[in-house]
């Protein structure tokens, strides 16, 4: 009796030890932090000085990773991080499931900058390069996953500054960052909360304000051109709107132009746009490349 007893207690303890073992680390965030997951976000993070920097964790035993992962203790140790050694269902529970990769940083958000902190740029005379500037405008774009691929195509592509409308815009979250590829981290965002008045001084400065359509016939009283057929020849503001519904009506009456991207074919109803990340990425190599033919 006295040796079943004893074997159901050690029954007992084990399946409690299985419990805690498969219950997730209880992390203790620091107040104002979030976490950033995702190896280019985390090293990107890390190599800048732009976020306040908490604590680094990595996921044991990273096998064909462990190259990588010493690189982030070396990096992490340079900027004096604490690293954690933590087990997949940590990192799971940290990042609330998402791709982590085996790597999530704790780190203070990033914000938007205003424009005030924006440097002001030189427009220079009519034969100088730096009249080809080009600065993408989103207004109200929503998804975390597009606003991280927008920025990934601005940052390669050559956009020399975004600007977001605060009103109904998804903030620059750690979503953002990884659907980013990181180029978030290393990016400046600029934000305003009054984007016509914005619009109207640069078109007073002399940038061209362009819009964009999916279908020409959305336009309202508008010029609207192939992007093929855009000259690039003054500073240039490519505005961008909501998923699905476009820019607004506001918006759009302060463009002087509207870019549409010519189909390839008949297109089926209800298959007749592209998603925006999409459409911006192709927009935009459709005028960055005039800038490096015009740099040959």
């Amino acid at each position: 009796a006295t040796r079943e007893l004893w074997s159901q207690r050690e029954g007992d303890v084990s399946k409690a030890r299985q419990r805690l073992e498969r219950r997730p680390l209880s992390i203790e965030r620091t107040r104002g932090s979030e976490i950033l997951f995702g190896i280019a976000p985390c090293s990107l993070a890390l190599s800048q000085s732009r976020r306040g920097l908490f604590r680094l964790f990595l996921k044991q035993s990273s096998g064909s990773r462990r190259l990588v992962m010493s690189e982030f203790v070396l990096q992490a140790t340079a900027r004096g991080v604490p690293v954690h050694h933590v087990r997949r269902r940590d990192l799971d529970a940290l990042c609330r499931g998402h791709v982590h990769q085996g790597v999530c940083l704790e780190a203070t958000p990033l914000r938007f900058k205003g424009l005030e902190e924006a440097e002001k740029p030189d427009l220079g005379d009519e034969e100088s390069p730096n009249r080809q500037l080009i600065w993408l405008v989103l207004e109200q774009i929503q998804d975390p996953m597009n606003l991280g691929a927008l920025l990934r195509s601005a940052y390669f592509l050559g956009v020399d500054r975004v600007v977001t409308s605060q009103r109904n815009s998804c903030p620059l979250t750690p979503t953002v960052s990884k659907a980013s590829s990181g180029a978030m981290e290393v990016f400046d965002v600029y934000s305003t909360d009054d984007l016509s008045s914005f619009l109207k001084a640069k078109a007073a400065e002399g940038w061209e304000v362009v819009g964009t359509v999916s279908k020409p016939e959305d336009a309202e009283n508008i010029p609207v051109i192939s992007c093929l057929e855009f000259q690039w020849n003054k500073p240039v503001i490519i505005v961008i709107g909501i998923e699905g519904d476009g820019l607004s009506l506001e918006t759009q009456l302060l463009c002087h132009r509207m870019l549409a991207i010519p189909p390839g074919r008949a297109l089926h109803p209800g298959i007749e746009s592209l998603n925006v990340s999409v459409a911006t990425g192709i927009l935009l190599h459709s005028i960055c490349s005039q800038k490096l033919r015009h740099g040959d």
